[in-house]
């Protein structure tokens, strides 16, 4: 998780307004998405700040609704629910960009990156830290795979009975675009959406100052291992720290191997700056699942990053090496 280096912590009310640095700085504090959550503005005055803000976290839930697995009249539960009845749904345009930067994201990533595979959540229960049952994985694994998904750019169809899709991959992190982006459309030009520690930037602060992001540590809660400074872009982190079990001194989190699945363990925490936090969000879980690829990986995508593997030795590269603390 990344938090703000310098503001209080995330709270869960419907909207709850904070003063930051000054009158004209407003953290407006919301829930979604199982996340604490954050709309920040600054320079604007708190009633035109505030409208705007809801604006944009109506926004954020206006995606969470539509997309959440949880929400039994979402598209993708609506696409689920059609699932080895060869009946194809017809989408909007919305969730057909989704569906091809989808489609992109498991090329460019071997396979790695597949929204079908959220089903294995079926075998593995982190709350109860408990293991897969015998042959439990192997009885998901044969619904596991975009490449059985018929999808041809407007309807789309899973040819067997159980497949899933789920757009948690992403969705948090296109919801963080979305509203930033409404935002910047609306003439905020100081701010940031921060979803769960998902964060896109809305300009920098006032005089061209940057925003002081922290890094969480990921073995020592409530820490920060390092600050970055940035002043546009986004910034993301996956890793196996939040949610997760020991068992018999190993410890086991929730990314998962589509192809095993198993869960990753080459890395602790994966952080990547990009120009867009979908796309941040995206390589950090893929280069969570490539393993001892991953910062060959990271390099040929030309991002900033800072990962911390299994041993706990940092690794940085790309332009967020230089403002990292």
């Amino acid at each position: 998780m990344l938090l703000l280096a310098t503001e209080s912590s995330m709270h869960s009310a419907a909207f709850d307004v904070v003063a930051g640095t000054g009158a004209d700085d407003l953290g407006f504090q919301f829930g979604a998405m199982a996340s604490h959550c954050e709309v920040r503005i600054v320079g604007l005055r708190r009633r035109q700040a505030e409208v705007l803000a809801r604006e944009a976290i109506a926004e954020v839930r206006r995606i969470e609704a539509k997309f959440s697995r949880y929400r039994e009249q979402s598209v993708v539960s609506r696409i689920n629910a059609l699932a080895g009845t060869g009946q194809r749904l017809d989408v909007d345009a919305e969730t057909a960009q989704l569906l091809n930067f989808a489609a992109q994201l498991h090329a460019a990533s071997d396979g790695l990156f597949d929204i079908t595979s959220g089903i294995l959540r079926q075998a593995w229960d982190f709350r109860a830290a408990r293991l897969p049952a015998p042959g439990a994985i192997e009885a998901l694994l044969p619904r596991i795979g975009w490449a059985q998904v018929q999808w041809n750019g407007r309807g789309i169809a899973l040819p067997k009975a159980g497949m899933e899709l789920d757009f948690g991959g992403f969705g948090k992190e296109y919801a963080a675009d979305r509203a930033a982006t409404l935002l910047q459309e609306r003439g905020v030009r100081h701010g940031l959406v921060n979803l769960g520690g998902d964060i896109r930037l809305v300009g920098a602060r006032p005089e061209g100052e940057p925003w002081l992001l922290g890094l969480q540590h990921p073995r020592v809660p409530g820490q920060m291992m390092a600050t970055m400074a940035l002043t546009a872009g986004a910034l993301a982190t996956s890793g196996d720290y939040e949610r997760y079990f020991e068992h018999d001194g190993v410890r086991y989190c929730h990314v998962l191997d589509p192809h095993s699945g198993w869960p990753v363990s080459a890395w602790r925490s994966v952080s990547v700056v990009a120009p867009a936090c979908v796309g941040a969000g995206a390589l950090t879980t893929v280069a969570m699942l490539k393993g001892e690829g991953a910062i060959a990986f990271l390099e040929s995508q030309n991002v900033g990053y800072l990962a911390v593997d299994a041993q706990g030795q940092v690794h940085r590269g790309g332009a967020a090496a230089s403002t990292l603390n």
